[in-house]
Parts: structure tokens; sequence; C-alpha cells
């Protein structure tokens, strides 16, 4: 136990620390924050409203509402989270690697509806937005990391029992 837990501490610290330099925010960062500005702008227009996605800001074309999707709304630090924890725990690491992928798919999947969602929110009741977005969903996507981990954890092989020797 202790060891996952160092070894969680310390990926975590490792990643933090590469997630805030000027080469991993303009390489990685940056760049997916505006992808998923733009896919957010899809699932708007798909879902009857007309936006206008500029780098990492969407932007209601009828109204003057807007929303940037700033650092920490962009699901980068739940995903170090969930990488932190599954590299940290001991299993096989092609468990590890599919646990990854799967749980990177839906914390952002996740992290889209949160996007679309608050964007809704925030036309119609600046109040509701702001504490939907500092609080709700906070905790939900703090949560859905949680759950996808526990989930993995319960998918894994089990190990046997060595056979005992007298």
């Amino acid at each position: 136990m202790w060891r996952f837990f160092l070894m969680f501490l310390a990926i975590q610290a490792v990643l933090f620390t590469a997630e805030l330099t000027p080469p991993v925010q303009r390489i990685f960062v940056q760049p997916f924050t505006g992808v998923l500005a733009t896919v957010s702008g899809v699932i708007l227009e798909a879902l009857g409203r007309e936006v206008v996605t500029a780098g990492v800001v969407i932007r209601d074309v009828a109204t003057p509402f807007a929303v940037e999707i700033a650092a920490g709304c962009n699901g980068v630090e739940a995903m170090i989270l969930l990488v932190a924890a599954m590299l940290a725990f001991p299993a096989p690491w092609r468990y590890r690697w599919i646990g990854i992928a799967i749980g990177i798919l839906t914390i952002q999947a996740l992290n889209l509806a949160r996007i679309v969602s608050l964007f809704f929110l925030g036309l119609w009741n600046q109040t509701a937005f702001e504490w939907a977005h500092l609080y709700v969903w906070q905790a939900l996507i703090m949560l859905d990391v949680l759950v996808v981990w526990l989930l993995w954890i319960r998918a894994l092989p089990r190990r046997h029992d060595a056979p005992r020797t007298l």
C-alpha cells in the first residue's frame, strides 16, 4: 500500500511539473484544449446553437455569451491523476495501457458533456453557470476519475496464490 501511495505521489509530481512547463503547454496542452473547444463547438451546433470557436473560446453568435476553456477546465489534470494511479498500481503493463486509453476517453467524454452543458447553462443563468462550474462539475470529473480507476481495478485479472510447498 505504501509503495503504491509513494509511486502515485511521485508520478503525479513528475506529470504535473511537466504539464506546467512552457514546451508541454505549447506542444500539448494548448493544442489539445483548442481541439476540445472545436469539438465542443461542433456538438453545440449539432444541438442547434450557432457558435464560433477561436482557439480555446466558444462564442454564441446570437448573444454576447462566450466561454473560454482555461487550464483546469480541459481535463488534463484529471487525466494526470488517473494515469498516475494506473501507473502506480501493480498490474500488468498491457492492462495499464488499455486502462489509461479507456480512462482518458471516458474523462474527455464527460468533459465534453461538461463544457456543452455549462455553455447552455451560461446562456440561461450566469449564477447557475458559476455554481455548476465551480462545484458540481469539478466534483463530477474527479468522481469520474475515481470510478474509472475502481472499475479498472475490478477488471484486472486476479492473482492466483502461489502453490504452497512443505
